[in-house]
């Protein structure tokens, strides 16, 4: 099967608010990176009063871009995908100006708990003053002037990572669930490789017709997209157990050739995807390692290992 076919041809226009669809209207944050292709994309929903997606980072040019967007129009809801500091930290300066509700699954957690001796390689990069006015579950809906938002839980790049439907549309805000320009970073112990692969599941139950991502451009037919990226991951999923069988102990040696051809700067976080794929092999039953998995450990198959 193919993987999915990604659109790096994306204009960000950072500080204008550009309409992506009725009643929607996105403003790229200039913090481009690897980890944030042209920058967080904000989205302002709604005419007379509206939401605002996903504020952004604490930053002193996109919060007066975005105050400029806005146009002086109430806002009543901050929805907040999950608590990564290039997603969430400007809803409190936000909530502060406008007196607007935030909304999010939770405050920022670890999709697991830490084992002895681990740090979290991505800590510095969440927000962990979050905290949400409302906290959201599966199918909690939030309501303005002439629209209303349900959240779909979609764990796995973060624990708390939600997707936002615009009711009656058919569009979906995905945030950095799926994206058309990369794959989502699922990094041990903030993110879980069975969760993620669950979320996609139930995003193939839905009938969406457009993806407004976290970073870059639409994603415009979602299902064959997601089903292009569930088959993304089962073949690097295939790749792990090849290296392994090939002699591969270690995750610094399977990185080396499973990503052979990525950008230097993206191999830590590469060996955490692949950290995240041992630790749903081990779970499963298909490869063993002496104590948790981990970025130091020995991995074996087990033989005649489960599906």
């Amino acid at each position: 099967m193919q993987g999915p076919d990604f659109d790096l041809d994306f204009k960000p226009a950072h500080g204008e608010a550009v309409p992506v669809a009725d009643r929607v209207q996105r403003i790229t944050v200039n913090n481009p990176g690897p980890f944030t292709f042209h920058g967080t994309n904000t989205y302002i929903v709604g005419k007379r009063s509206v939401a605002v997606i996903d504020p952004g980072p604490d930053d002193d040019a996109h919060f007066r871009a975005l105050m400029a967007a806005l146009g002086g129009r109430e806002v009543t809801h901050i929805a907040v995908s999950h608590t990564h500091r290039d997603h969430s930290p400007l809803a409190r300066r936000l909530k502060a100006a406008t007196g607007a509700v935030v909304v999010a699954e939770g405050p920022h957690r670890a999709a697991r708990p830490l084992h002895a001796g681990e740090t979290n390689p991505f800590a510095e990069s969440s927000d962990m003053d979050f905290m949400p006015d409302i906290a959201l579950s599966e199918g909690r809906r939030v309501e303005g002037d002439g629209w209303s938002l349900t959240a779909v839980m979609t764990p796995g790049h973060t624990a708390n990572h939600a997707a936002f439907a615009l009711d009656g549309t058919g569009i979906l805000f995905s945030a950095d669930h799926v994206m058309a320009w990369a794959t989502s970073i699922v990094a041990p112990p903030d993110g879980a490789m069975a969760d993620y692969m669950l979320s996609l599941e139930k995003l193939l139950q839905r009938d969406d017709r457009l993806y407004l991502p976290g970073h870059g451009g639409p994603v415009s037919d979602p299902a064959a997209f997601v089903r292009a990226l569930r088959a993304h991951r089962g073949m690097r999923e295939r790749s792990v157990l090849e290296r392994i069988r090939a002699g591969d102990r270690t995750i610094p040696d399977m990185v080396k050739v499973i990503y052979a051809s990525t950008d230097q700067r993206l191999h830590e976080a590469a060996a955490l995807s692949v950290l995240a794929h041992l630790e749903d092999l081990v779970e499963r039953g298909r490869v063993e390692t002496d104590g948790p998995p981990s970025l130091f450990g020995d991995y074996r198959l087990v033989p005649g290992g489960a599906g």
